[in-house]
């Protein structure tokens, strides 16, 4: 293990060296994809299953649909196929033979799961449709980075058809609701929510609301989003139906995702110069048991009680590892487990064993009088859970503490400007809502993340006329 690049002023560097030396993820032979390692592909695996609940307790369904697409159901939406087209990945010979249409891996699954839901939608009692899918896509990205930016990446991609309007509102702000709580409540990432402005949205969106979020190099990061559909879109595809009166409807559709790219955000918003920092409620590792064995002692009996404290620790759902490796000192196997971020270390030594105590180590505390405590192994059924749902909130609240301390506010683009281009950071300022304004923006490289409900700029930062929102302004990933 070589020496991680200083987080403070080498982000980029240190984020591509930890990913690697904490082995979350490895290059593959096609540019630009990634493998998943199993120690990511768990913390995947934790968030899917959490978030897959509350996808169900929405009254979802979870479905799945081809990855090849018929190009021709792109083109059906104009807007759809102008947002997607540089992105777009596409078969044309299968069998050793040229194909009569062209096939496209899917991008997102719009067209062809409104395809179906033409067949499946004939009347008002079939509505609401609601399907969910767990599945991978595929945009061909320039410049890629791992979890944040990939030809390939993994999703969930939640697809539903309506009566109303309002209803496919409700269910858009359903799911980001759904979103903003496993960012907060598990990731304990947070989550700035708001809309997209029309340059912004997706591609044959009527709009689109997103959850930012500000990482500690001062970028904002677009961490999930969700549609409402223009109604022009279901009616692209044929989708009508009959209502109670008999007459003939085109439901109102909605659309929403979540993409493995969380796991960038919970690197690049807890990570610190030792390595990652995991949020216990989706690490997939909690706790980890080192047994401090020396050479000239009997180790029968401190290995015996390290496996029933680990019994015990697991029949309350705790996920814990034992790392007994005689090869490596307990220093290296410190440092191998705070470079992969478990919340807690459990040292258990000879005199701990005689004290019927074990020593406790929070990965996120940095005073070394509080890193460290001595609790009875009895007591250890309740002090442990305590410690990390304590670790929990307080990553939350600092991460809060932090974005707050580089959320700024701005009436005028020549001021901030420069600063948001030679300092990163978010800053809120006001809009008048013309395209003009927020292409200038683009000149210290930044775009309007979200619009914000309050309003305290009344003019806006470009032409200084009447503001019709207020925005926050960052550099993005």
């Amino acid at each position: 293990m070589s020496k991680l690049p200083d987080i403070q002023t080498q982000f980029a560097e240190w984020y591509q060296e930890i990913i690697t030396q904490a082995e979350l993820i490895d290059a593959s032979p096609t540019k630009g994809c990634f493998v998943f390692r199993p120690y990511s592909y768990a913390i995947w695996e934790n968030i899917q299953r959490e978030l897959d609940a509350k996808i169900k307790a929405m009254g979802v369904q979870n479905a799945y649909f081809p990855l090849l697409i018929p190009e021709s159901f792109l083109k059906k939406e104009a807007k759809h196929i102008e947002g997607f087209s540089p992105e777009l990945a596409v078969v044309t010979i299968g069998g050793g033979k040229q194909l009569e249409e062209p096939l496209v891996v899917r991008p997102t699954s719009e067209t062809i799961i409104y395809h179906m839901f033409a067949r499946w939608i004939t009347s008002w009692r079939d509505l609401p449709m609601c399907i969910n899918q767990w599945a991978n896509v595929v945009r061909w990205e320039m410049r890629t980075r791992p979890f944040v930016r990939s030809l390939e990446f993994l999703w969930q991609e939640g697809h539903t058809a309506h009566r109303t309007h309002e209803e496919a509102v409700a269910m858009a702000e359903q799911a980001l609701a759904a979103y903003k709580s496993i960012y907060e409540d598990y990731l304990a990432v947070p989550a700035i929510v708001g809309m997209k402005s029309e340059n912004e949205r997706f591609a044959g969106a009527e709009r689109t609301y997103t959850i930012e979020g500000l990482m500690q190099d001062g970028k904002a990061l677009q961490m999930c989003t969700s549609h409402v559909l223009a109604h022009s879109f279901p009616a692209s595809f044929d989708m009508k139906y009959q209502d109670s009166e008999g007459n003939t409807q085109v439901p109102h559709c909605t659309s929403w995702g979540f993409t493995t790219r969380s796991i960038g955000a919970v690197i690049m918003t807890h990570g610190d110069a030792n390595g990652l920092v995991m949020p216990p409620r989706i690490a997939p590792i909690q706790a980890v048991i080192i047994p401090i064995i020396k050479a000239d002692q009997d180790s029968a009996s401190l290995l015996e009680k390290v496996a029933q404290i680990k019994r015990d620790l697991e029949s309350q759902g705790i996920r814990v590892k034992v790392d007994d490796d005689p090869s490596t000192t307990p220093g290296a196997k410190f440092f191998h487990w705070e470079l992969r971020g478990v919340p807690v270390r459990i040292e258990l030594g000879p005199k701990d064993l005689a004290n019927d105590s074990v020593v406790l180590v929070n990965r996120t505390e940095s005073d070394k009088a509080l890193k460290k405590t001595v609790v009875a192994i009895g007591a250890l059924k309740t002090a442990l859970p305590e410690l990390l749902q304590t670790i929990q909130r307080n990553l939350l609240q600092r991460a809060w503490q932090r974005v707050q301390s580089q959320w700024y506010h701005a009436d005028m683009l020549s001021e901030f400007g420069p600063k948001l281009d030679a300092n990163n950071g978010l800053y809120q300022t006001g809009w008048c809502g013309a395209a003009a304004c927020e292409e200038k923006m683009k000149a210290y490289k930044g775009t309007i993340r979200c619009l914000r409900d309050e309003q305290r700029h009344p003019k806006c930062c470009v032409c200084a006329q009447d503001s019709k929102h207020d925005v926050l302004v960052a550099k993005a990933y």
